[in-house]
């Protein structure tokens, strides 16, 4: 990730001039030029020299540390909007934005449940924290419908990987296999500092040789939408298109819609139409209200 240091430079300094002595715990005694903080005394509450913010003001390439940065944000009182943007502008990750996986939050969940069509909501794990009633519907072999509470998430790559009926469920199983370890690699690179991230991985690969060969392959694609065909056991063939939206404010979750594909693919024959299935009533998923 590149930074911009003139961009950082004019925001820390816009943000040291709105922040009072007062409102950073200093003495206001005395005559002073400006009702903001001075450098030096943002250096000093921040850990750093008056050298080291008069050059970062400056917009000059000081590449500061995010132990600094994060001493900077808390200085500044800045809010969590803004704490990211000063991380974005050094060019760093803020290592607090995810130090706990995201729950799934009650707006999230209620648009899941108005969903007619199978849709679930993934972790930073790929455990699937809430999906409603279609989708359970759908992956029978995946997702309960009457989850018990205190029992393990269902993890989709332990699904794919390990259990014996998703090589028939998932059409062209292998390279969905590829794909999908693939964007999981993508998907943790930002985690990979989280110990319980590291053990799923490693338990992963003691388990599956599939996923073992895969990971080591190092292959890295971002995740994309477009059609996923199953063989449902019910339903017999049945294709959707995917498509996959990121909440702004839980950056570690993911909404996984699953919608009817309308139409046959170009050059398909009468007896390979696909089946479009027909929207499944919902049930109680878990998450439910």
């Amino acid at each position: 990730m590149s930074g911009d240091p003139q961009a950082l430079g004019a925001f820390i300094r816009r943000h040291r001039e709105k922040i009072t002595p007062l409102q950073a715990g200093l003495s206001t005694a005395g005559r002073r030029r400006t009702s903001g903080l001075r450098r030096e005394e943002l250096a000093m509450l921040s850990g750093v020299s008056g050298t080291w913010i008069t050059w970062i003001e400056q917009g000059r390439p000081v590449r500061p540390s995010w132990p600094t940065l994060d001493r900077l944000g808390k200085v500044l009182q800045l809010s969590h909007a803004e704490r990211q943007h000063l991380f974005h502008l050094a060019g760093k990750t803020d290592p607090q934005t995810e130090l706990r996986p995201s729950a799934v939050p009650p707006s999230l969940l209620h648009i899941l449940h108005t969903l007619q069509y199978p849709a679930y909501v993934l972790d930073r794990y790929w455990n699937a924290g809430a999906w409603n009633g279609a989708a359970a519907t759908h992956f029978l072999d995946w997702l309960p419908a009457s989850p018990v509470s205190g029992e393990k998430l269902p993890n989709l790559l332990e699904f794919l990987l390990l259990h014996p009926n998703a090589r028939h469920f998932v059409d062209d199983w292998e390279s969905r296999c590829r794909r999908l370890v693939a964007e999981f690699r993508a998907d943790v690179g930002k985690h990979l500092d989280d110990p319980e991230m590291l053990r799923r991985i490693a338990e992963l690969q003691s388990q599956s040789p599939t996923f073992a060969a895969l990971w080591s392959a190092q292959d890295v694609v971002e995740r994309e939408g477009g059609l996923r065909v199953f063989q449902h056991p019910i339903q017999g063939r049945v294709t959707y298109e995917q498509s996959t939206l990121l909440p702004a404010a839980h950056t570690d979750l993911k909404l996984v819609i699953l919608l009817p594909y309308p139409h046959a693919k170009a050059g398909q024959t009468e007896s390979q139409d696909l089946f479009i299935p027909e929207p499944l009533r919902i049930g109680h998923g878990f998450g439910d209200q």
